[in-house]
C-alpha cells in the first residue's frame, strides 16, 4: 500500500513498518543458533589440536589411534556454510543438517584426540569413556549426514508421494548400524573377527555405556546385515534426487544442479585421493565436504549468484581432463617399470624408467595435452590461431552472405560447438541469418555491436559441455565478435549501398521520365501551337490585320506560359535563387515568404564560400521545409536560422520559440524527408524540442568535395 502525498506537495517521511510480533525474538534465536554452532566447532578444533599437542605419539601409537585435529577439519569446512543457512534459511531443514553435520564432525575429531590424550597416564582420566562412547559408537551416526541432505534439499522437505515412504525407509535401513553399534556390547562389536579390534590399553575406559546384554549370536548378524544396509540406503535418496532434478524447472533447476555440480567434485576429489600419492583422504574430504557444502548454500541461498551451468561444464571438462592426465602418467611409469624390471635390476631399472621418461615422455606431454584439448575444447587455447583463421577465412569470402557464413563456421570450429548463427539486422527491416550445424531447441544469443550500434547477434547452444564458456573464452569470443561486427557491419553497408544504387538509378530514370513528359506533353505541343498561330497570322496579316493581331497576342500568352513551365523545370532542378543570391540570401527570401510579420525571423550566414551544390540544394531545401513547418504547426513569434561551417562539415539549426512537438506524436512526413535529404548525402539531421520550449531542427551536411560552380 503506497501513501499518496498532500494536496499542497508536501511529503512527510513514510512510516517504518511495525515489527512483527515475534520477529526479534526469531533473529535472535537463529543468531544464537549460528553462534553456538561456530563456537562448537571452533572450540572442538582448537581444543583437539591442544590435546594432540600434549599427547606423545608413541601413546598414540600403543593405542592404535589418530590425532583428532585432522578429523575436525570436515566440521570446519562446514562452519560458514552452517552459519549462513542458520541466518539466512533457518526455516529450511537442509540448514540444521549441515549445521548437525559441522559440530558432529567437529566433536567426534575432539573426541578422537580425548580418548588418547586420557589414556597416556595408563588409566582414565575424566571424560575418557564418554569420548570413547563417542568415536566409535556414536560416529557412525555421521552416515546419517548425506542421505538427509540429499532427501530434503533444496526445500527442507521430504520427497512427496510415492517416495515418501521409500525415503523413510531409507532412513531407517541408514540408522541400523548407528543404533545397533550404542547397544551391542564391546565384546562382539569389537573383535578381531569382524577387524574392529581395539588395543588392550582400552581396557581402562568403560566401553559399555550403553550396551544391552545382547547374546554374540542375536548381535553379530544384526551387525552384517547393518553394514550393507548403511551402504545401500543412499541409492534412495540419490535416485529421489535424479527424479526431482528430471522434475524441477526454473529456480528449483538451477537448484539441483548446484547439487549435481557438488556431486560432481565430490567424484573427482575421489578419483584424486586414488591416484595421487601418499594418503591425502583426510584432506581430501575436507575438500570434498567444504565445496559439497558451499554449493548447498549457494543453491539455497542465491542460486543465481553463478552461473552453474557455466561452473558445471567447466569443471567436467577441466576436472576430467586433469584425472586423463594423471592417468596416463602413471599409466607411463608403470609400463615403463614393468618392462625394464625384468631385465635390469630394481635400482638400475628406476633410474633408467625416468630417464626414458624424462626425456621422451615428458616432451611429448605438453603437445598430447594440447591435442586433446583441442579435440574437446577445439582451438579456444590459441586465441590468435583463432582470429588469424577467421581472417583468412573473411578475405576468402565474397560478398555478405559468404562472409557471415565464414564467421559462423570459424566460431564452431575454434570452441567445437555444434551450431553457431550469425543474425544480420538488414537496411529494409529485414534479417540475414547465417548458420552453422543444427540449430538446438535452446540458444543463447551475445549480441554483435559495432560503434557503440548493435547489428546482429550470435547465437550459441546455452546447454552441453562446450556451451560453456570461461572468463577467458569469453574474451576470446569478444574478439570474434569484433571481426564478426566489422563482418555484419560490411555486410550491411553492402547491402545498403546497393540499394542506395538502385535508388539513385531508379531516381535518375524516374526524373528524366518526368522531364521527357513535362517537355513533350506540356512545352512541346505550347510551342508548336505558337508556330502555327504565328505561320497563321502571317497568312492573315494583309488581308485581315485584326484577326493577324488576336492570333499573335495568343501566340504571346502561349509563349509566356512556355516560359512559366521552363522557369518551374529550371527551379525543380536547382532554385534559382541559390544562384541569383546566394544560400544565406534564397533562405531569408525563403523565410521572408513563408513567415510574415509579426513573425520575427534572424538568419545567421558564415563561411558559405565555395560549397558544393548538392550541399547547397540539401541546406536550402531542409531550412525550408523547417520554415514551412513552423509556419503549419508552430505559433512561435521568433525564429532563427543559422548556417554555419564546422569542421568541415555544414551546419543549419533551425530554431523557434513556438509550442514544440509532443513526444507522442509520429514524424510525419515533413520530418522524415528532412532526415533522408540530410542522409542522401551522408549527413544527419535530428529534430528535438528544447527544455526552454519550441522546436530546433539541425542538420550536419558534409562540405568538402567541391564547390559550387558558376553562379548566373
Amino acid at each position: 500500500m503506497q501513501a499518496q502525498a498532500p494536496v499542497d506537495g508536501r511529503t512527510d517521511p513514510a512510516p517504518e513498518p511495525l515489527p512483527r510480533p515475534g520477529a526479534g525474538g526469531r533473529r535472535w534465536a537463529r543468531t544464537t543458533a549460528a553462534a553456538g554452532v561456530l563456537a562448537v566447532v571452533v572450540g572442538s578444533a582448537v581444543t583437539a589440536a591442544v590435546l594432540d599437542a600434549t599427547t606423545p605419539p608413541a601413546v598414540r601409537a600403543a593405542l592404535g589411534r589418530e590425532p583428532g585435529w585432522p578429523a575436525t577439519l570436515p566440521g570446519l569446512a562446514l562452519a560458514v556454510p552452517a552459519v549462513l543457512l542458520l541466518l539466512r534459511a533457518p526455516r529450511n531443514a537442509v540448514s540444521w543438517v549441515v549445521a548437525g553435520t559441522a559440530a558432529f564432525w567437529a566433536v567426534d575429531g575432539l573426541a578422537e584426540s580425548w580418548v588418547s590424550w586420557s589414556l597416556q597416564d595408563g588409566t582414565a582420566r575424566v571424560g575418557g569413556s564418554l569420548a570413547f562412547w563417542t568415536v566409535e559408537r556414536l560416529g557412525s551416526a555421521l552416515l546419517l549426514g548425506l542421505p538427509l541432505l540429499l532427501l530434503l534439499y533444496p526445500d527442507g522437505r521430504l520427497p512427496g508421494g510415492r517416495w515418501r515412504p521409500l525415503s523413510v525407509a531409507s532412513l531407517a535401513s541408514t540408522a541400523l548400524l548407528p543404533a545397533l553399534l550404542l547397544v551391542v556390547p564391546a565384546d562382539v562389536a569389537f573383535t578381531a573377527d569382524e577387524g574392529t579390534a581395539i588395543a588392550p590399553l582400552h581396557g581402562a575406559l568403560d566401553l559399555d555405556l550403553t550396551s544391552l546384554p545382547l547374546p554374540a549370536a542375536v548381535a553379530l548378524p544384526l551387525l552384517r546385515i547393518g553394514f550393507p544396509l548403511a551402504v545401500l540406503g543412499i541409492a534412495v535418496p540419490a535416485a529421489s534426487v535424479v527424479a526431482r532434478y528430471r522434475r524441477a524447472d526454473g529456480e528449483d533447476r538451477t537448484r539441483m544442479r548446484w547439487l549435481l555440480w557438488a556431486a560432481v567434485v565430490d567424484v573427482l576429489v575421489m578419483l584424486a585421493t586414488l591416484l595421487l600419492p601418499a594418503d591425502p583422504s583426510t584432506l581430501a574430504l575436507a575438500v570434498a565436504v567444504a565445496l559439497t557444502g558451499s554449493a548447498v548454500a549457494v543453491g539455497v541461498l542465491r542460486p543465481r549468484a553463478v552461473d552453474v551451468d557455466r561452473l558445471l561444464g567447466g569443471t567436467l571438462v577441466h576436472g576430467g581432463l586433469a584425472v586423463g592426465v594423471v592417468l596416463l602418467d602413471l599409466l607411463v611409469l608403470a609400463a615403463a617399470g614393468a618392462l625394464l624390471g625384468d631385465a635390469l635390476g630394481g635400482r638400475d631399472a628406476t633410474l633408467l624408467t625416468l630417464l626414458l621418461v624424462a626425456g621422451v615422455y615428458v616432451p611429448l606431454r605438453a603437445p598430447l595435452w594440447r591435442l586433446v584439448r583441442r579435440w574437446v575444447l577445439g582451438e579456444r587455447e590459441d586465441p590468435y590461431r583463432v582470429v588469424s583463421g577467421l581472417a583468412e577465412r573473411l578475405e576468402r569470402s565474397d560478398g555478405a552472405e559468404e562472409q557471415l557464413m565464414a564467421v559462423a563456421a570459424g566460431i564452431a570450429e575454434a570452441f567445437r560447438t555444434p551450431y553457431v548463427g550469425v543474425e544480420v539486422d538488414s537496411a529494409d527491416g529485414g534479417r540475414l541469418v547465417a548458420e552453422h550445424g543444427t540449430r538446438p531447441t535452446v540458444v543463447q544469443s551475445l549480441p554483435i555491436a559495432y560503434r557503440g550500434e548493435q547489428v546482429g547477434r550470435l547465437l550459441l547452444p546455452r546447454d552441453g559441455v562446450r556451451a560453456q564458456l570461461v572468463t577467458r573464452d569469453e574474451r576470446l569470443l569478444a574478439d570474434v565478435v569484433r571481426q564478426a561486427a566489422a563482418a555484419a557491419r560490411a555486410g550491411s553497408l553492402a547491402a545498403q549501398l546497393q540499394a542506395s544504387r538502385e535508388q539513385l538509378v531508379a531516381a535518375r530514370e524516374e526524373e528524366r521520365r518526368r522531364l521527357r513528359r513535362d517537355l513533350h506533353d506540356g512545352l512541346g505541343p505550347s510551342l508548336g501551337a505558337v508556330v502555327l498561330r504565328i505561320d497563321t497570322a502571317r497568312n492573315l496579316a494583309a488581308a485581315r490585320p485584326e484577326d493577324a493581331d488576336r492570333l499573335l497576342r495568343q501566340a504571346r500568352d502561349d509563349v509566356s506560359a512556355a516560359l512559366a513551365d521552363v522557369r518551374r523545370l529550371v527551379h525543380d532542378l536547382r532554385p534559382p535563387a541559390l544562384d541569383d543570391l546566394g544560400l544565406a540570401g534564397a533562405v531569408r527570401q525563403q523565410a521572408e515568404r513563408l513567415l510574415a510579420p509579426p513573425v520575427t525571423v534572424t538568419v545567421d550566414a558564415e563561411g558559405l564560400d565555395e560549397l558544393p551544390a548538392a550541399v547547397e540544394v540539401a541546406a536550402y531545401r531542409i531550412a525550408s521545409e523547417a520554415l514551412a513547418n513552423v509556419a503549419r504547426h508552430a505559433a512561435a513569434s521568433r525564429v532563427r536560422v543559422t548556417l554555419a561551417r564546422a569542421d568541415g562539415d555544414l551546419v543549419v539549426a533551425v530554431a523557434d520559440d513556438g509550442v514544440g512537438i509532443a513526444p507522442d506524436r509520429a514524424a510525419g512526413v515533413g520530418l522524415v524527408s528532412l532526415r533522408e535529404r540530410a542522409a542522401e548525402l551522408g549527413g544527419r539531421c535530428t529534430v528535438s524540442c528544447p527544455p526552454e520550449g519550441g522546436t530546433e531542427v539541425r542538420a550536419v551536411l558534409p562540405a568538402e568535395g567541391g564547390a559550387t560552380g558558376d553562379r548566373a
